[in-house]
């Protein structure tokens, strides 16, 4: 893996050219341009907003907020995991006639999205500072903040890991690429973006005793404390509502042990990714 490696930065100027075109080419001829990025995730925030608060009465402080905390950072995962699958069956042609490292195309599609990713999170400070120069007493903002840097890494190197795991299996089984897109779409509502990990740790529909054990299984899978983590780090803790009950939760802390285990898996899938894409590589010019 080491001299991959090395090769991979031999040709980082290659690497950053694909970055380059899959900017440009997502948004060619588009007036709005990179605000399509942030558009999208804008109304359909605003769209849960209403329906969850305003007919649901999930009355949290600042809704929205939390819901741009965790939405963001799970909409770069989909789309990264997304674009990278057919990053190289897209470019089967040019592979069969010239060499360069195989993994800079899933990775080019990685990094492109982490850009549009980067930007929409300053997008979303921008608001939150909006929110503070409104509501001076509302204070959204936090000092754990410092930690974002590290969680979003851990992020960054759980996506590489999946794409170039997926973007391997789907240039030989077309099939990958819709069977990824459904888990997915399933994966959005089997982690904390529209509702809060407390409302799993506190679910009526759970027994008391096993409720820690539940609530420790869910944050096993990383997406979930990663979205958890993100807005632990930036948002202020708020009270939450609990469903069927009509009390208040009390929020919880961010679990160290869990996000230990998190960055572990993080790492580890980023490794196991770019081991298996290296191994599976040099058969690509052979798919018929």
């Amino acid at each position: 893996m080491r001299g991959e490696l090395t090769e991979l930065w031999r040709y980082r100027e290659l690497l950053w050219s694909f970055v380059i075109r899959e900017l440009r080419i997502r948004y060619k001829n588009s007036v709005l341009g990179f605000f399509w990025s942030v558009l999208n995730p804008l109304v359909t925030v605003l769209v849960m907003t209403l329906v969850f608060e305003y007919v649901m009465g999930q009355r949290v402080p600042n809704y929205s907020a939390y819901i741009l905390a965790a939405y963001l950072p799970y909409m770069f995962f989909q789309l990264a995991v997304l674009d990278s699958a057919q990053s190289v069956l897209s470019q089967i042609s040019l592979l069969k006639k010239i060499y360069f490292p195989r993994e800079i195309l899933p990775i080019g599609s990685v990094l492109a999205n982490f850009i549009h990713f980067l930007l929409a999170m300053s997008v979303f400070f921008a608001y939150l500072l909006v929110i503070w120069l409104l509501h001076p007493g509302d204070n959204p903002f936090r000092a754990t903040v410092i930690y974002l840097p590290f969680i979003v890494l851990l992020q960054l190197a759980l996506t590489l890991g999946a794409a170039l795991f997926i973007s391997a299996l789907n240039t030989f089984y077309e099939d990958v690429k819709y069977l990824v897109s459904v888990m997915l779409y399933l994966l959005l509502f089997l982690c904390p973006i529209m509702y809060f990990s407390e409302q799993v740790r506190y679910a009526s529909g759970i027994p008391a005793e096993y409720r820690g054990t539940v609530y420790f299984l869910y944050h096993l899978n990383p997406v979930a404390m990663l979205m958890t983590a993100y807005r632990k780090v930036m948002l202020d803790p708020q009270n939450v509502p609990l469903p069927g009950k009509g009390g208040l939760a009390e929020s919880l802390p961010l679990d160290w042990t869990l996000m230990a285990i998190c960055a572990a898996v993080c790492i580890s899938v980023m490794f196991a990714g770019y081991a298996f894409f290296n191994k599976k590589k040099w058969q690509f010019v052979e798919r018929p």
